[in-house]
């Protein structure tokens, strides 16, 4: 197949592979649906020939993705190791281990170069995948080639963050732009068509210039829409549309079938889907609707547009008999049970739907595919009233578990709930025990804090009517979390030990682990200077063990702690500034740590909290715009309640009250609402402090001081000096001389950070407060020039904005201005810091619209 205007595509794959011998390479190669990504990769190989060892994986748009597919693609043309260790089950480490096993070797052999297509429609283990090859690739004489249509990654779609994520020294973009005028009206002009209404119609799309061309008829179609949504589907065109259903026609009735049956199939057919039917395959090839896979073993549609027409041109009869005859043959065939499931709801197969959902959750919960897994579950549950009453509500309970895990936890507690009700009605203590934990722990995390007190006192009260176990352990254990996490550390401490004392006897290392990441926590927070230590060793003993959300809250709650001693908070400048510079760096390091690991287990919940406080970190640190972006990266995450968006809410809310912008009342009102239901002091005082920061910049010192002084009394009572003393500093801001703190006094130097930040609802604050007590020579607000610009955008900044509008990357502004590629980061950030804005394209489509 002619490839038009890709050459330059073509000779950086090239070039990439001559890099790779030295150092592996990533390339991401992004293009809208049918700009020839696939077509790219394919005339890849072929002109590499033996060169290269080509190990293509697809990702497919399945309804529930199967789990690492592209591994599993992969696998089956690698053999050995990596091949047995899929086929046993293999927990993804070990896949992952073997993986990079496969495509270690000596620089002189063909190259290995793995290719993950279609990565828009990847699975979490998938993307977490591509995070993992990228950040070893260096050390390897490999290539990774990552294609995606990049119009359907939008900021919610994971693969951003996974791409974002991936260490920028490695990566090389291949972006694939739609075909020139020329190019299209040179390919009208060979076939006689109208050259501006080709353009017009296909937009310089390749699939679909070819496809237009291709038909023999006039094609009478409309423009090219999208369907809004998440994952941006594309709508097909009426013009392909039209032409692969007139295609479709022109077949022979069993043909015409096979194309059909082709249609409800994502990806390809393999040829055990076709059966003894070579005649008609051959026809539906030659007349060009459906073409040979790459590996010769099955048939598939030309693009995914192509194979979409057809299956949504099908009556919802015809297709669910459709997809129930694939299954059919599936069922008989060792294949991942992510695929069955797909058929099985497609047809509305309940019984299937029951067996080989459940499969596939427990298979993607195996390898650490939450989101998945509870996708699964919730798939099942439709039909789980068919089942007995107690497999129904080990199947509540075990989506419930999932929900938490992948970061939804308040669409797991309705199933705990109900789960809980089965169990009550079957009279088993046990389950009724485990079952109110769960409850108790979902609860918390949706920010319901009475249920999860009143959970966990009843998780204790039915276990202990029966022989010691492992759930009553665990009941404590979680009567210990709570303590912990309300600041109550010696009941923490005294319920914590309870439970490992009878997980030690029990021999129960999950429960002792958990019990002991408790102690260890109330102990750090109570000034424990070892503590910090041990969570480290719990840390590692948990993830040695496989208790991948024991391990995560180890980190992230030494992190907070440390966060939480360097007090990392407030836009106004406090009196006596202690904070240690190493200390903070210390704080920092320990975040990372914990969102690095969190993120790479696909634990959601704790990933969206921890970019939150991250945020926070940013916001004190005055980098606005590395706030704004993990603000809205941690708020742009599935959960859109509970604890875990609240930092988020706190930081984003603070910026904009500083700045005076619109939208912070809302963001701090939506944070008090999620974090006061827990009743917990590390929630209300973070909301409270920031809320009676906003009256007292908004100029209602009333208010802020009622916000502060209800915080401020749980604090003092809790004995939690950080809390108490920057509450006592917000009381004494907004005029309360009752506090025992001295009045602040303010640096005049710090109005200029301000200004520089855009934050000129702060600053005008200060400026007053200054002039209020007595200050002479309080500095200006930003010179009458820099003022003019609504932004306050400095003349170089000006110049930045306007290069970076057009296009330009930072080294070639820093080339265009005679700059250091470091300067003009410096004033990228700048930019994007005044426009309150927290990306490129952003910052250019402001100044476009200006």
């Amino acid at each position: 197949m002619e490839l038009w205007e890709r050459a330059g595509a073509l000779a950086r794959l090239d070039e990439l592979v001559r890099e790779s011998r030295r150092s592996g390479r990533v390339a991401l190669v992004g293009g809208e649906a049918g700009i020839g990504k696939s077509s790219l990769v394919t005339a890849f190989g072929q002109r590499c020939g033996g060169r290269i060892r080509l190990l293509p994986g697809m990702c497919d748009p399945l309804v529930t993705p199967r789990a690492l597919g592209p591994v599993h693609d992969i696998g089956r043309q690698a053999g050995g190791r990596l091949a047995e260790l899929l086929n046993a089950g293999a927990d993804r480490a070990e896949v992952l281990d073997a993986l990079v096993g496969e495509l270690s070797g000596p620089g002189r052999r063909p190259l290995p170069v793995v290719v993950v297509e279609d990565a828009h429609w990847a699975d979490e283990a998938t993307t977490d995948l591509l995070v993992f090859l990228s950040r070893r690739i260096g050390r390897l004489a490999a290539l990774l080639v990552v294609t995606f249509r990049d119009d359907e990654v939008g900021p919610e779609h994971p693969l951003r963050a996974a791409l974002a994520a991936m260490p920028r020294e490695v990566v090389r973009r291949i972006p694939l732009p739609p075909l020139s005028e020329a190019c299209v009206a040179e390919q009208a002009a060979r076939s006689g068509r109208d050259a501006a209404e080709l353009f017009h119609l296909t937009g310089g799309n390749p699939l679909l210039v070819t496809e237009l061309l291709g038909d023999a008829e006039r094609p009478d179609g409309a423009l090219f829409g999208r369907r809004p949504g998440r994952t941006g589907r594309v709508a097909v065109p009426e013009a392909v549309r039209d032409l692969v259903l007139g295609r479709l026609q022109g077949l022979p009735g069993p043909a015409r079938e096979l194309a059909r049956l082709v249609a409800v199939v994502p990806t390809r057919a393999e040829n055990a889907l076709l059966g003894d039917r070579v005649p008609e395959v051959q026809q539906c090839l030659d007349a060009g609707v459906l073409v040979a896979s790459a590996d010769g073993v099955g048939v598939g549609y030309r693009h995914e547009l192509l194979r979409r027409a057809v299956e949504e041109s099908l009556s919802p009869v015809a297709r669910a008999a459709l997809h129930q005859r694939v299954l059919d043959v599936l069922e008989r065939r060792d294949v991942d049970p992510a695929r069955r499931a797909h058929h099985a709801r497609l047809a509305g197969d309940g019984g299937a739907v029951l067996r080989h959902g459940t499969a596939a959750a427990v298979r993607a919960a195996g390898q650490g595919a939450h989101r998945e897994a509870a996708a699964h579950y919730r798939a099942v549950l439709r039909y789980a009233t068919r089942l007995p009453p107690s497999d129904r509500a080990e199947l509540l309970e075990a989506y419930a578990v999932q929900a938490y895990l992948a970061g939804v936890a308040s669409e797991g507690l309705p199933a705990c709930r109900e789960a809980l009700r089965v169990w009550r009605s079957l009279g088993v203590p046990d389950r009724i025990g485990g079952c109110l934990r769960w409850i108790s722990r979902l609860a918390w995390w949706s920010g319901h804090g009475a249920e999860a007190r009143v959970a966990a006192a009843e998780a204790v009260d039915a276990l202990e009517t029966g022989p010691p176990g492992r759930p009553l352990a665990m009941a404590y254990s979680n009567r210990s979390q709570l303590h912990m996490l309300a600041h109550e550390l010696d009941a923490a401490v005294e319920w914590g030990d309870r439970a490992r004392q009878l997980a030690t006897g029990l021999g129960d290392l999950e429960t002792e682990l958990h019990a002991s990441v408790n102690v260890a926590s109330a102990r750090m927070q109570s000034g424990d200077p070892a503590a910090a230590q041990e969570l480290r060793r719990l840390h590692r003993a948990a993830a040695a063990a496989g208790l991948t959300d024991h391990a995560a809250r180890a980190l992230v709650n030494r992190a907070s702690t440390l966060i939480e001693h360097c007090a990392h908070r407030g836009v106004l400048p406090a009196g006596d500034d202690t904070r240690s510079g190493s200390d903070a760096a210390g704080a920092a390091a320990a975040l990372e740590e914990a969102l690095t690991y969190a993120a790479g287990q696909d634990l959601d919940g704790y990933v969206q909290y921890l970019l939150g406080l991250r945020a926070m970190i940013r916001f004190e640190t005055r980098d606005w715009a590395g706030a704004l972006a993990d603000a809205e990266s941690a708020l742009e995450r599935p959960s859109r309640g509970g604890v875990a968006v609240v930092p988020a809410l706190v930081a984003r809310g603070r910026i904009r009250s500083a700045r005076g912008a619109d939208g912070a009342s809302a963001d701090l009102d939506a944070a008090a609402a999620h974090a006061y239901g827990l009743a917990e002091l590390q929630w209300i005082g973070l909301v409270a402090a920031a809320r009676s920061e906003y009256f007292l910049l908004a100029g209602d010192p009333v208010r802020a001081a009622a916000e502060a002084r209800p915080a401020f009394e749980q604090a003092t009572a809790l004995g939690h000096r950080w809390f108490a003393a920057e509450l006592a500093n917000c009381l004494r801001l907004a005029g309360d001389a009752s506090v025992a703190v001295p009045p602040p006094r303010f640096d005049p130097g710090y109005l200029t950070v301000l200004d520089q930040l855009g934050a000129v609802r702060a600053a005008g604050w200060l400026r007053a407060e200054l002039r209020r007590q007595g200050v002479t020579g309080v500095p200006r607000g930003p010179r009458p020039a820099t003022a003019a610009d609504d932004a306050g955008l400095t003349a170089r900044q000006a110049q930045v904005l306007e290069l970076l509008a057009d296009g330009l990357s930072n080294a070639d502004i820093a080339a265009r201005l005679t700059l250091s590629v470091k300067t003009v980061e410096h004033h990228v950030s700048a930019v994007l810091n005044k426009l309150g804005v927290t990306s490129r394209g952003q910052a250019a489509a402001r100044r476009r619209s200006s």
